[in-house]
């Protein structure tokens, strides 16, 4: 399980192999540290230099996160083996290896988000805007099985991310909150609901993935398709386009069709900057983390793992890329 720790001076200490998290109210919670994956510390809790030591000899990540989801910082495996960042940093220097992996992530991604619009609108008659979106989405499709360089590339994943994003309103029954549905795209800061959600998601996202990626060993500011940046790391944003539908866009669409979230309590708007409150919080932090211990049968393998279990395989066929056995990566489809 992955400790999430979301109230503001809470504190996280260690008695004996136990982490005992102390909320400024209420009691304090013992957790095993056998039972815990990785702990999360949101906004301004605390963790002691002995619950730290705890973690780090169990190798449990510690991640520390702002109240809309941006990564802080995280502490580290130990360190990987120089001849393994040297193979991937030699791999992925020669052009035309980046831009056959990226073509084959930006297929995977596109595919996925087809998919997800038709299985969400399925059983209704199309509205024209959701028509159009598909026709834009496999246009895009067709663009990017065919591009000859990342620029190109990435100009046709970005017409399908806008294609996508156009279907996403008439995906949502007519019953929810006007304010809860998708209207534009904002990231930081977020201007409305559906934003403030979708980027606390894919900040979970990230760091997941990011986790994955250093438990694996390779160096996440070498990446494939995503410029070099110093906000975020390449590899990480390369990797997370495969599970931003199934590990947050689903799950959230479909939490916000059962009215999970309510759009006055769940949300703080001051100046017209959208963010979680700690009740809207929880919620979708549990949303994903229940999302997280899902299972689905993955084509490579050939049987079920947990989606955080599959992130990291993802990652350990990207290093079969350039390794021993290639064509494996990027194959993960949703139906």
């Amino acid at each position: 399980m992955a400790l999430h720790v979301t109230s503001d001076g809470a504190k996280v200490g260690r008695e004996g192999r136990m982490l005992v998290v102390r909320p400024r109210e209420g009691d304090p919670q013992k957790v095993p540290i056998a039972e815990v994956e990785s702990v999360v510390i949101h906004g301004l809790a605390q963790l002691s230099t002995q619950a730290l030591r705890l973690c780090a000899d169990r190798d449990v990540q510690v991640t520390w996160m702002t109240k809309s989801g941006g990564l802080v910082a995280a502490t580290a495996p130990p360190a990987p083996s120089g001849q393994r960042h040297l193979r991937q940093f030699e791999a992925l220097r020669e052009e035309g290896f980046r831009l056959s992996l990226a073509r084959r992530l930006v297929i995977a991604k596109l595919s996925a988000q087809i998919r997800f619009v038709l299985r969400a609108s399925r059983g209704n008659d199309r509205r024209r805007d959701v028509q159009t979106s598909l026709e834009g989405l496999r246009l895009a499709l067709r663009q990017a099985d065919g591009a000859d360089d990342l620029s190109s590339l990435r100009g046709h994943e970005g017409a399908g991310a806008a294609a996508y994003f156009r279907a996403l309103p008439s995906l949502t029954v007519k019953e929810l909150d006007e304010r809860l549905k998708p209207s534009s795209r904002s990231r930081q800061p977020a201007r409305d609901r559906f934003s403030a959600l979708l980027n606390y998601g894919y900040g979970t996202l990230y760091r997941e993935v990011l986790s994955a990626i250093l438990a694996v060993g390779l160096h996440p500011s070498i990446g494939f398709f995503h410029a070099l940046r110093s906000s975020a790391h390449p590899l990480a944003l390369d990797v997370m386009e495969l599970f931003r539908v199934p590990m947050v866009d689903l799950p959230l669409l479909a939490a916000l069709n059962r009215r999970t979230f309510d759009a006055s309590a769940d949300f703080d708007d001051i100046e017209g900057r959208v963010s979680l409150s700690d009740t809207g919080r929880a919620k979708l932090i549990e949303l994903l983390e229940r999302r997280r211990h899902e299972t689905w049968r993955h084509d490579v393998v050939g049987y079920s793992l947990s989606y955080g279990r599959i992130v990291e395989l993802e990652v350990r066929l990207l290093e079969k890329e350039w390794s021993d056995e290639a064509g494996l990566f990027a194959k993960l489809r949703i139906r």
